[in-house]
C-alpha cells in the first residue's frame, strides 16, 4: 500500500490535497478503507456546511461497521463526491482518486497533518 508523497494526512486516517484557491479535497485513507471492509453507504457533509478540524462531519458504513467521518481542516464544504453517495465502493476501490470524499474552502489547516512517510510511520503501513 502505497500513500500518495503530494498528499496531506490525519491522525484518523484522512487525507486532503494542497490548498489550491483555498479548496482542498478530502477522504479517506486506503488503510482505513481496508480496515472498515466493503463500504455500503456514505452519509457525507453538504454543501454550505460548516466543519472543523478533529470533528465529525458524516459517517461511512460497511459490511463490518459503522465509522465516523472526521475533518483534517476547518472551513465550508464547497463540494460532496455525489458519485461515492451512488456508489460507496469507490471508497475502497479508488480511495485516491474517484473516491474523494468532500471539498472544503479552507479557514484553517492544523498543524499536525502529516506527510505521506510520517503517515505510513504512524499507520505501520
Amino acid at each position: 500500500m502505497s500513500n500518495p508523497q503530494q498528499l496531506r494526512y490525519s491522525k484518523e486516517h484522512e487525507w486532503l490535497t494542497a490548498v489550491e484557491d483555498g479548496v482542498a479535497t478530502i477522504g479517506i485513507t486506503e488503510y482505513a478503507a481496508n480496515a472498515l471492509g466493503d463500504v455500503v453507504y456514505a452519509q457525507l457533509p453538504e454543501v454550505g456546511d460548516t466543519v472543523t478540524a478533529g470533528e465529525t462531519c458524516g459517517e461511512l458504513e460497511s459490511t463490518k461497521s459503522v465509522s465516523d467521518l472526521y475533518s483534517p481542516v476547518t472551513g465550508e464544504v464547497t463540494a460532496a463526491n455525489q458519485d461515492v453517495v451512488d456508489d460507496p465502493s469507490l471508497v475502497n476501490s479508488a480511495p485516491f482518486e474517484g473516491g474523494w470524499l468532500f471539498k472544503v474552502r479552507v479557514a484553517e489547516e492544523p498543524a499536525d497533518l502529516l506527510s505521506a512517510d510520517e503517515y505510513t510511520a504512524f499507520s505501520g503501513n
